[in-house]
């Protein structure tokens, strides 16, 4: 392809040029057209006989031997190439500015279609910024489409868009095009918004420790004053609600709970005509974590069990486990000094009065009472778990006698009480209907049946209890309960009635999953949040929100789906495994998902908590202002009706009192060329034949 212009020479003779096609090397006739120079210009400054003669036979020889030819090419005219960039970002679908963007593509179609010559490219594209900022680079789909043209044919960019594009080039070079880039602006003049804005925000925090969450609240665009009301919710529940000063930073601090995910949202009330309430929302999530797990393991006894729960607990890095085993009960005083038995005193005191809640877990280990611990203590116990502690009883032997534990204060809050009787014959542990949906027991064996056993070695001793709370989610012989999980208060209470998961440690008949077992069970009574039985999750996967509810009740079939802009959408569940039900829907737009099953709330942020794409949303002509007057384009408000459209030549003005100009470039592609030699053979040996005998007949007289 070849441009045209005033300056070449073919254009104006019509496509007409003279080429060369020298016979001989170009320094060969360099050197034989001074030759022929010095000798012709020597002939005649002598005035030698026939010098002229001589010098013209030398001029035809170097014709002849430069062989020129008359080109004509055969050209094809190109269209001038008008592209048009529609903006279908998300900020695009504020308020009319879709329909807007529509309906200015309809009318600029139809008056492109009236200019001669004129082939026009639309495209759609949402511009969104695949590094993650939330903001619309609409520029590197121009780029990408430029690339595939040919830019010397381009005669205009026309862009559909509110303005709010964030990858706008700086200068017109980079576009590599000689053409104006007009603005078809959406919105409306003078729009008024309020944005909230996350400054400060941190990834983790300590539980228990203070954290602070940083924000600002701006109204625009006019000056930073009064007041507007906020509230902050941490998992769905208000922790604060105030009025704060506009355009100045607030600071709110708070505590975590517990460990894992916690979400943080931030609402502002809107202001009076707000354009938009989308950028009044913001959020994110706070990973709650523990320095470390205290947990106080107390054997009553020494047996071959109590190691399995020792290694189990210290092998954990998140656990710091201190562990008592009494191996000289009171009814054993024999007078023999301590530092003689190399045993240390009993700390009951300092475990159960001054530092109990210190401790995130407390494990008995087949105790037995015997007026170790007075009563005052076990009643500690009591209000420790009921205050947000945790125990686990591992009941032995003793537990069915009068030295039971269940003989103290302890009876209020355990979940099964025993009965005195003990069975001892050989059963495999089951997973109960309720364990098979519980997470602390589900995918431990894969069986599909009741009638499956699994694939684990057997237990030969059992305490019977009588349960009258809390979730039995394995049963062991007579299909009775053999774990119970169970909450009081703020706290949470295990009880495994039987001292053999042992077995299971020692391999016999195959063993078990018993390390999973106890960490499980231990880490859910440490309130560890991929644990709970009732919760709800969401998190943005490969472009789509995935909403996930574990239930030990009839499976959720939906929840609430409140999206960024404000909007809600119902959200139907599946069950993909017992006790747990898993839906999925795309992402629409950037900004913070809000899901909710009616009691419980889930958030999940969609990109970065402070999008480019709402920082403005304001429809606005200012990020263009520079490249529209390099390039000699210029904007106008769709709401005030389309401009016209023209031709204009290269070095003309590209835009006037409501119109815009299309560049006609006149280029074109040569599809052939007809090639003539201006001196054919026998002409030239004419001519040479004719100087020759000229010349002879001059020196012949």
């Amino acid at each position: 392809m070849f441009p045209s212009s005033s300056s070449d020479w073919g254009s104006r003779m019509g496509g007409l040029d003279i080429a060369l096609a020298p016979l001989l090397p170009g320094w060969a006739l360099l050197v034989l057209a001074v030759a022929a120079a010095i000798i012709g210009g020597l002939g005649i400054f002598r005035r030698g006989r026939g010098a002229w003669l001589r010098l013209l036979f030398s001029i035809t020889m170097l014709a002849l031997l430069a062989n020129p030819a008359l080109v004509r090419e055969q050209r094809e005219a190109l269209n001038d190439l008008v592209m048009v960039m529609v903006d279908r970002s998300p900020s695009q679908g504020i308020e009319a500015r879709q329909q807007q963007a529509d309906n200015a593509l309809n009318e600029l179609q139809q008056k492109l279609e009236m200019l001669p010559d004129t082939e026009v490219r639309v495209v759609e594209t949402s511009g969104q910024d695949a590094g993650g900022e939330g903001g619309t680079f609409l520029f590197s789909e121009v780029g990408r489409v430029l690339a595939e043209a040919n830019r010397e044919q381009v005669g205009a960019i026309f862009v559909i868009s509110d303005g709010q594009v964030h990858d706008v080039p700086g200068e017109s070079d980079s576009l590599g095009i000689d053409a104006p880039l007009h603005l078809l602006r959406t919105g409306r003049d003078n729009e008024r918004d309020r944005r909230l804005t996350l400054l400060n925000i941190p990834s983790y925090a300590l539980v228990g420790r203070p954290v602070e969450v940083t924000f600002r609240v701006d109204d625009l665009p006019e000056a930073q004053e009064g007041r507007a009301r906020v509230r902050v919710l941490l998992d769905g529940q208000v922790i604060e609600e105030s009025a704060v000063p506009v355009g100045q930073e607030h600071r709110v601090a708070f505590e975590l709970e517990r460990r894992g995910p916690a979400a943080i949202e931030v609402e502002v009330e809107a202001a009076p005509d707000e354009l938009t309430l989308i950028n009044n929302r913001a959020g994110a999530i706070i990973n709650g974590v523990r320095d470390r797990l205290r947990v106080l393991l107390i054997s009553g006894e020494p047996h071959v069990g109590e190691r399995a729960w020792r290694d189990i607990l210290k092998s954990d890095p998140s656990v710091d486990l201190v562990h008592f085993t009494i191996l000289r009960p009171p009814e054993k005083q024999d007078g023999t000094p301590i530092s003689e038995l190399a045993l240390i005193a009993f700390p009951t005191r300092e475990l159960f009065e001054l530092k109990l809640h210190e401790f995130d877990l407390v494990v008995f280990d087949r105790y037995i009472r015997r007026g170790i611990l007075p009563t005052s203590y076990y009643e500690n116990v009591v209000s420790y778990v009921e205050e947000g502690g945790a125990l686990l009883e591992a009941a032995g032997p003793a537990t069915a006698t009068p030295l039971s534990i269940h003989r103290t204060p302890l009876r209020a809050i355990l979940p099964g009480q025993p009965t005195g009787r003990v069975v001892e014959v050989g059963y495999k542990p089951q997973l109960t209907d309720v364990g098979r949906r519980h997470p602390v027991t589900s995918g431990l064996i894969s069986v599909t049946s009741d009638q499956e056993e699994p694939a684990w070695g057997r237990w030969f001793r059992l305490i019977e209890t009588e349960t009258t709370e809390g979730d039995v989610v394995m049963s062991g012989a007579e299909n009775l309960p053999l774990l119970v999980l169970s909450r009081v208060g703020e706290g949470r209470i295990a009880q495994i009635n039987s001292d053999q998961i042992w077995l299971w440690s020692r391999g016999y008949e195959g063993g078990g999953p018993q390390a999973e077992l106890l960490r499980r069970t231990a880490h859910w009574l440490m309130k560890e949040p991929d644990l709970e039985e009732e919760d709800l999750r969401a998190e943005i996967q490969d472009g789509e929100l995935l909403v996930t509810r574990r239930s030990l009740a009839e499976a959720i079939d939906q929840v609430e789906v409140t999206l960024p802009d404000g909007g809600r959408q119902t959200l139907a569940l599946e069950e993909v495994e017992p006790g747990v039900s898993a839906g999925r829907m795309p992402l629409s737009q950037a900004g913070l998902y809000r899901v909710s099953d009616g009691e419980r709330v889930a958030l999940a942020p969609a990109g970065p908590a402070n999008p480019k794409e709402y920082e403005d949303p304001r429809a606005s002509t200012e990020l263009f202002a520079p490249l529209l007057q390099e390039t000699g384009g210029t904007h106008a408000a769709i709401s005030g009706g389309m401009p016209d459209l023209r031709k204009v030549g290269e070095r003309r003005d590209r835009h006037g009192s409501y119109w815009m100009g299309v560049v006609a470039h006149g280029a074109y592609n040569v599809t052939g060329v007809q090639r003539v030699t201006l001196l054919p053979g026998l002409i030239a040996l004419l001519l040479m034949l004719g100087t020759l005998l000229l010349a002879w007949r001059r020196e012949g007289r």
